[in-house]
Parts: C-alpha cells; sequence; structure tokens
C-alpha cells in the first residue's frame, strides 16, 4: 500500500505544483473548483444522498455559488474598466471557514449525533459539506490571486498540509502508541501528529522563502502553518467521522492507494481558511 501511495503521490503532486505555479488565477480557481465539487460529490454519498438526480441538483447549487461569488466580486466597477476584482467575499466566506472548522470540533466530540438516517442527519451533514468546501475554495482564490507572489504562498499553504499528513504518516507508522482519537480515527496517533506539525511547519517556514517572507516574518509563518495544521487534522478526523457514520473506509476508491478524492483534500478544506487568515492578519 505505501509503494502504491508512494507512486500515486508522484503522479499528482507534479500536476498540482504546476497548476498553482503556472496557471493565471482565474484557470487555476476553475481547476481547482473541479476537484473541490468532485470531493464534494463523494461528501453526498457520505451523507447518504443516494439518488443521483438529487446529488446532481446539489452539485450544480454549490457550483452556481461559486460562479454568484466570482460574478459578484469581478472587477470593473466605479467605471474603472482595470479595477481589480474585490476580495471581500473572499474574505468573508474564508472567516466563515474558520469559524465553522472551531464549531466542528464540537461534533467531533459527540460522535453519536446527526449519527443515524434520518432527515435532519443529512441536512446536518450537507449544511457541513457547504461550509467546508465553499469557504476553503474562496480561501484559496484569496490566497492565489493575493499580490505577485500568491501562487508561491498557495503552494506553501498546500505544501503545510501535504507534508503534515505525510510526516503524521510515518511518525505514526514508527512510533505510534498513544491515540488520538480511537473512536473516530483508530490508526491516528498522537505521535502521528506530532511529527506531522514540525513536518509541516518546516516546509511552510522553507516554502515561506520562495513566497518572498522576510527574516522578521517567519517566526509568524511557523505559527500559521502550526495551526493550519492543527485545523487540517480537525477536518481529516471530520471526514473520518462521517466515513464511520457511513460505514465506509474511504470515500471513493478513484485516487489508488489514496482513496477517493474527498480523502486527499479533507485537511486542506479546513486549513486553507486559517492560513488565508493568518496571512491577512501577519502580513506576510
Amino acid at each position: 500500500m505505501t509503494q502504491t501511495r508512494l507512486i500515486a503521490a508522484l503522479v499528482m503532486a507534479p500536476v498540482a505544483i504546476a497548476a498553482i505555479l503556472l496557471l493565471p488565477t482565474p484557470w487555476m480557481i476553475a481547476a481547482a473548483a473541479v476537484v473541490f465539487l468532485a470531493g464534494l460529490w463523494e461528501w453526498f454519498d457520505l451523507a447518504e444522498i443516494e439518488d443521483t438526480l438529487s446529488r446532481t441538483v446539489l452539485l450544480v447549487v454549490h457550483m452556481a455559488l461559486m460562479v454568484a461569488i466570482v460574478w459578484a466580486s469581478r472587477g470593473g466597477g466605479a467605471g474603472d474598466p482595470a479595477q481589480p476584482p474585490s476580495m471581500v467575499l473572499f474574505k468573508i466566506a474564508s472567516l466563515v471557514g474558520v469559524i465553522w472548522w472551531l464549531l466542528a470540533l464540537l461534533w467531533l466530540q459527540r460522535f453519536n449525533f446527526a449519527s443515524d438516517h434520518r432527515t435532519y442527519a443529512r441536512m446536518f451533514k450537507l449544511a457541513a459539506a457547504a461550509l467546508s468546501v465553499i469557504p476553503a475554495w474562496c480561501a484559496l482564490t484569496w490566497i492565489h490571486a493575493d499580490g505577485p507572489n500568491g501562487h508561491w504562498w498557495l503552494l506553501t499553504a498546500l505544501a503545510v498540509v501535504w507534508a503534515a499528513d505525510s510526516g503524521a504518516y510515518f511518525a505514526g507508522r514508527k512510533f505510534g502508541m498513544l491515540k488520538l482519537a480511537p473512536r473516530v480515527s483508530p490508526n491516528k496517533t498522537v505521535e502521528g501528529l506530532i511529527g506531522g506539525a514540525v513536518a509541516g511547519v518546516a516546509v511552510g517556514v522553507g516554502l515561506s522563502l520562495l513566497a518572498g517572507a522576510s527574516a522578521a516574518q517567519l517566526p509568524w509563518v511557523a505559527l500559521v502553518s502550526l495551526v493550519a495544521v492543527l485545523f487540517s487534522v480537525v477536518g481529516d478526523l471530520f471526514e473520518s467521522l462521517l466515513k464511520r457514520h457511513a460505514g465506509v473506509k474511504d470515500s471513493g476508491h478513484l485516487i489508488p492507494g489514496h482513496g477517493g478524492v474527498l480523502d486527499r483534500i479533507d485537511g486542506v478544506l479546513a486549513a486553507l481558511p486559517v492560513f488565508a487568515l493568518g496571512k491577512a492578519i501577519f502580513g506576510f
């Protein structure tokens, strides 16, 4: 399984990095929307929306919301065609995302909440889907569009999560003893969390230098990277909770060795809003 995961990562990583660094923001956010909506489709399955028509309608609604945010934020206002797009809606959505993931911590402490198969449970999980995917996509847009080095900052934000995921996987396999959340995700350990945090912060600080961070900003980059890693763990655990409720191991089977798309972006969904907000607060 480790070899399969490695091969899949070696295929996906260059494509993702090239898209982040080379695509202009409109094309980058369109590509990201495709990935996020694919993960959303799998989320509908975990929420037990089995009817294809219903899932399609829900997907179109979320896509329309993305389009509406872009349309409402378009430049050229006030009679000036050269005016850049406004980031206000993207910033507000990112803040909403951070608040949602803090609330998700409460949900994680109540394993049985919305665990049955009734309509109200599906509604809560669908609301969680919207509060996870839309703000994360808005945060991604905000980061990538923020200045000439936005593409490097987006790569930094994503690489923090990727490094944390890999660091947690290998540290957990090597040193893992203390269970982090045994009922939600039996394989996650405190040692894995520590290893992931160290890896994520190290990569965040290293790549931030390529993004233009000054020496004085590095401690703040490290702090934001650490918080982003912790939020990514919340995102990962929340998806594990959904899978426990649904009685499945993976959200899908699209990616060999990695499960579904949602399995790969669960941590990203939670980390991006907090990284975008932290970047704005500390001015790097």
